[in-house]
């Protein structure tokens, strides 16, 4: 699909989960930024008046998002559109994936319409024994993906096939979500799949790694399994989701400043 480069977005509505709200680049209050924040920032130096909502919500499954966000966000009309979902779907034990592409489309079919430009994704996956498990799910929803953005004049943006993207340094402790440099070359990823000039090779390799010692990976293990893993169980176990009750961070389609700075890059 050809992009026009000099198009102004003068307004733009994220929906997802986790990712997209901006997990987790922690700012010094304990809010979090994220790709769609800078991503923001960006388009709005280049439009007066520019605007910005973000109805994402940690935890969120495909189908959550598509009830809960796909008609909100399709009535403001925004000029852009971001889609990212379903890999919270794939991450849990049993999963119909065929299920999960149903409901993306569903989302997508009410979005596309009511935009200039919708944005899909296929998402960055840490490299690691998690996602060697489930990669033939992502792999599935992913080439599924391709095929939507197809029939709805989107744009896909490829974040999976990204390999700096797989470099435990660009994650958070948790092992979830992306750190402040992960989400800052998300947000240049986007912004040139959209036709800006580019500001830095956001698929640059990161210098070589210095691999840990035993002691420091089994200190490091230890602690995620302590503050990450057994509450995420936890929570499985019982039915519930760290977006339980968690309004969107941004509901309402309104003015914005462009006042996330760029996290300084790795080097």
């Amino acid at each position: 699909m050809e992009i026009n480069a000099t198009y102004t977005y003068t307004s733009f509505v994220a929906v997802g989960d986790s990712f997209t709200e901006g997990m987790s680049d922690e700012l010094p209050d304990g809010s979090y930024r994220g790709w769609a924040d800078l991503l923001a920032a960006r388009l709005a130096e280049r439009a007066p008046g520019f605007r910005y909502a973000n109805l994402a919500v940690r935890g969120k499954l495909i189908g959550q998002i598509t009830d809960e966000q796909a008609a909100p966000a399709a009535a403001m009309g925004a000029d852009l559109v971001t889609l990212v979902g379903g890999l919270n779907d794939v991450l849990r034990p049993k999963c119909d994936v065929d299920l999960v592409c149903a409901r993306l489309e569903e989302a997508a079919a009410r979005l596309a319409p009511s935009c200039r430009q919708l944005v899909l994704m296929r998402s960055p996956g840490r490299q690691g024994p998690v996602m060697e498990r489930f990669r033939p799910r992502m792999e599935q929803l992913f080439g599924f993906i391709d095929d939507l953005a197809g029939r709805h004049g989107a744009l896909v943006v490829d974040l999976f096939g990204a390999e700096v993207l797989g470099d435990s340094r660009l994650w958070a402790e948790d092992r979830l979500h992306l750190n402040a440099e992960g989400h800052r070359r998300v947000a240049e990823a986007v912004g040139q799949a959209l036709g800006h000039e580019p500001s830095f090779d956001w698929r640059e390799p990161l210098p070589p790694l210095v691999r840990p010692g035993w002691a420091a990976r089994r200190t490091s293990d230890a602690r995620f399994a302590r503050e990450h893993l057994v509450p995420w169980i936890g929570r499985r176990l019982t039915g519930r989701s760290s977006g339980d009750g968690r309004p969107p961070k941004r509901a309402e389609l309104s003015p914005y400043g462009g006042d996330a700075e760029p996290a300084e890059p790795l080097s």
